[in-house]
């Protein structure tokens, strides 16, 4: 119950992890909580704060060892002490320095009981994104394709809409608000003007990230003109000439210098260290197969969502998901751990990790 109400929190609570917490006494569910927003009650103080019951002598599960230092809010565990819990499960410790453990130790140091572990390999996929993120101050990366069943992400002549149905599109905007940032190639933007925006009401719009070495962007695009709506970077090298980066900052985008690779273009790996550096904890990247390459090429992908449509266009010179050299051997392939296949509307959904190989 707790892991679910944690989910609630997707899209709403970044960078900060998705937590939900259930309290328990004399075998009944007395109250429950969840971290609903950035800046907002922690799921422990929230469910304490909407319970109309004597908590005293009560258990608390909650998914995340709760903190024991000031933030957006005071600790957790000032709270759970006043209320009188005399026993707390946690799923899994907090991987943040501020906390890692110290929760536990003073909430057993007050004399509450804290069993740890449990639907704990539950709590740690659901806060992927918090885990690495924290851990690396850098962003938990998404590429998500789709395609023909043919392989092909648009016809020869460039015509791209749409290759799936209307679910998926609802699905992938239903991520767009789920992760900070979403990530495009200068190619991909001249070719199609996107928005790049999430057009589900009520949900956060995402950071529109552009890999532009040369800070390109059309000040007259769809991006540049609505960059006082929706924040918008454009990811540049040193090579991006002065006059192209002031025309860009003069319509309200950001400009981020990041080195350049062996190629002069942007480099992928500084790039997210500088992203991460700005509290984008996620990355959703979109388009197109040169930007995917060099996110795949360069391990920087953590989670594949391909999208597959029952069609077939052919054309040899349409493009695939991801483009770039390619690598030469079939070994060296990027291995994929496929966690589902699903239908989506029409189409078909994989959903995977980076593998192993065999």
């Amino acid at each position: 119950m707790a892991l679910d109400l944690a989910s609630g929190g997707l899209g709403h609570v970044n960078p900060n992890p998705l937590v939900g917490a259930v309290i328990v006494k004399d075998g009944r569910v007395i109250s429950r909580g969840w971290h609903k927003a950035y800046g907002g009650l922690h799921a422990e103080t929230d469910a304490l704060s909407c319970c109309s019951e004597d908590t005293a002598g009560a258990t608390m599960y909650v998914t995340l060892e709760p903190c024991c230092h000031y933030g957006k809010q005071p600790p957790c565990t000032s709270a759970i002490i006043r209320a009188g819990i005399s026993r707390v499960v946690v799923a899994m410790s907090d991987p943040n320095p501020l906390v890692a453990g110290h929760g536990v130790e003073i909430l057993r140091a007050s004399g509450i009981t804290v069993e740890t572990g449990l639907c704990e390999a539950q709590a740690r996929h659901l806060n992927r994104v918090f885990i690495k993120y924290i851990s690396t101050r850098r962003p938990w990366v998404v590429l998500k394709t789709a395609m023909t069943l043919d392989g092909r992400i648009a016809a020869v002549s460039g015509d791209s809409k749409w290759v799936t149905g209307e679910q998926a599109r609802h699905l992938v905007h239903e991520m767009r608000g789920r992760y900070m940032g979403i990530v495009a190639g200068i190619g991909t933007v001249l070719a199609d003007d996107p928005m790049l925006n999430c057009r589900i009401e009520g949900m956060r719009q995402p950071v529109r990230v552009v890999v532009d070495s040369k800070a390109s962007l059309p000040p007259g695009s769809a991006l540049a003109r609505t960059s006082g709506e929706f924040r918008t970077v454009v990811a540049h090298t040193a090579a991006a000439p002065e006059g192209n980066l002031a025309g860009l900052r003069g319509c309200g985008v950001q400009t981020l210098e990041c080195a350049s690779g062996p190629d002069g273009r942007v480099d992928i790996g500084d790039m997210l260290v500088r992203l991460g550096g700005m509290s984008v904890d996620s990355l959703l990247v979109e388009g197109g197969a040169e930007v995917g390459w060099s996110f795949v090429s360069g391990g920087h992908v953590d989670e594949y969502y391909m999208f597959i449509a029952p069609k077939i266009i052919g054309g040899r010179n349409a493009k695939g998901p991801v483009g770039g050299e390619g690598f030469p051997r079939m070994s060296e392939a990027v291995p994929v751990d496929i966690e589902s296949v699903t239908r989506c509307g029409d189409d078909w959904l994989v959903h995977g990790f980076p593998g192993h190989g065999k």
